[in-house]
């Protein structure tokens, strides 16, 4: 408190103390700003002393103060309402902001309870600046928090960079790896092929010129026409997975292209296979080559007697697919299965049932073209293949090929028949293990010419046999690479 004159400061000490006020008296004005700086709760202040006094300093506290801070100050006034003194109580007031009047003479109650609701305004600032210091503590903490969250996340980040490069690399070792093992299944399926075919058509051509029996002229050059036509297909296979071979679509009635080729199906599969056929009513022309077509259902067919070791049932069936809208495709197509009984494929298998040279028989029984065919066809007709299959289950190819809006024509081309080329026999006893039907038959006519009768095993085991049963063999004339070790 500041009251300069006379009693008013001590007295008013005194009351407060009573009431349970620590009360202050200052001398000066720069007594109270001090204070102030110091601590209060509250200020109660004679006007006269701050009349024509340089009020700048409080006036600049009063202004300094902190957001939360609006210190309450109580002037007491007298009674005089001249208007020098009414202007001059005016700008006080403005410069002190919070400010009680209280007008001489005071009571005692007034004055005690003004300062009393003065110092509980002021701890109520105090409670206020009690939260805020809170919540800026929070702050802080959240703050820093979100610092070090942001630090963890910017290590997990660049530890998942790094696990992504790591695996790209690891990816693109294992296209490599898949690459080289690609050119191993190519050495060993293709080119094994290849060989076979060529040593039928050189083989043929080196004879030709030295044989005079016309007839066995002919089955040379058959032969030789035969080797030259599978070389054709197995590079037809090639072309058509890569997608560069142009195919010859034409409107295709499925029920007869396919009809035709049962005599074709059942002499290509063993007497424990059979073949069913079953072509829904009203079953759509599709847009297809026919004779790749009939490639991929003899391939689909071959794949499904391998899977059936104990025999069964290939089931072939056909049903119209109307406005289909999937795996990319839109539009009218027909859905032909090949439906087997069989083993079945594990799902590493079914991962890589379509790339070009991967295959799990025997060398020389396969080259890992006749599904990845299979797919080419499908994606270069506009349609798809789809693969369902559980290990114990069978397997179900399904390809989906698009409806043709112009009739199929009214014949269907005849399938070519490959003719088997008969080994003569002579004197002399050749053992000739050879696995492919028209190497051994090249070979058997060799033998023939150089006076030897050949007995041809296909395999390693029938050749033991042969061995094993007793008769004489001079001479083992022997394939290396052959199915079954």
């Amino acid at each position: 408190m500041l009251a300069p004159t006379g009693r008013d400061g001590p007295a008013s000490a005194e009351l407060l103390r009573r009431a349970g006020l620590d009360a202050g008296v200052c001398d000066s004005l720069d007594c109270l700003v001090a204070c102030l700086e110091a601590g209060a709760e509250a200020v109660f202040v004679a006007e006269e002393a701050l009349h024509r006094q340089p009020i700048e300093p409080l006036v600049r506290w009063v202004e300094d103060q902190p957001p939360w801070s609006d210190m309450p100050f109580v002037v007491l006034t007298s009674h005089r309402q001249q208007p020098v003194v009414v202007a001059e109580r005016g700008r006080l007031v403005g410069a002190l902001r919070n400010v009680s009047l209280l007008e001489r003479p005071v009571q005692t109650l007034t004055l005690t309870t003004t300062i009393q609701a003065a110092v509980r305004a002021r701890r109520r600032q105090y409670e206020v600046r009690a939260h805020l210091a809170a919540g800026e503590s929070a702050a802080r903490h959240l703050e820093e928090q979100v610092i070090a969250r942001t630090r963890e996340l910017e290590a997990a980040n660049a530890a998942l960079r790094a696990q992504i490069a790591e695996r790209e690399r690891v990816e693109e070792s294992l296209r490599h790896a898949q690459r080289i093992e690609a050119i191993g299944q190519l050495t060993g399926g293709v080119a094994h092929d290849f060989n076979n075919l060529l040593m039928v058509i050189s083989g043929g051509l080196d004879m030709l010129g030295r044989q005079k029996d016309p007839a066995r002229q002919r089955r040379l050059m058959d032969g030789m026409r035969q080797a030259a036509g599978r070389g054709a297909a197995l590079t037809r296979q090639l072309l058509a997975f890569s997608r560069r071979q142009a195919l010859q679509a034409e409107p295709v009635d499925l029920r007869r292209q396919i009809g035709s080729m049962r005599e074709l199906l059942d002499r290509s599969l063993s007497g424990d296979v059979h073949v069913a056929l079953d072509f829904g009513l009203g079953l759509w022309p599709v847009e297809v080559d026919p004779g790749e077509l009939e490639l991929v259902i003899l391939n689909l067919a071959v794949n499904a007697r391998d899977a059936m070791p104990e025999g069964g049932t290939i089931s072939i069936r056909a049903s119209n697919l109307a406005g289909w809208d999937a795996d990319g495709l839109h539009g009218d197509f027909v859905r032909l299965a090949v439906i087997d009984t069989g083993t079945g494929m594990p799902p590493e298998v079914v991962a890589r049932v379509f790339e070009p040279f991967f295959t799990t028989k025997d060398i020389g029984k396969g080259s890992g073209l006749g599904l990845a065919q299979v797919y080419g066809f499908a994606r270069q007709s506009g349609g798809t293949v789809r693969i369902d299959t559980a290990v114990g289950r069978g397997t179900t190819i399904e390809l989906l090929l698009p409806r043709s809006a112009r009739p199929p024509a009214a014949e269907v081309r005849a399938t070519a028949e490959p003719r088997r080329v008969e080994a003569p026999g002579s004197r002399g006893h050749v053992l000739l293990v050879e696995d492919d039907d028209e190497v051994a038959a090249l070979v058997g006519q060799m033998l023939g010419e150089l006076g030897f009768e050949a007995t041809r095993a296909a395999s390693a085991a029938a050749a033991l046999g042969a061995l094993a049963d007793g008769r004489a063999i001079d001479l083992v004339f022997s394939d290396v690479l052959m199915p079954g070790g």
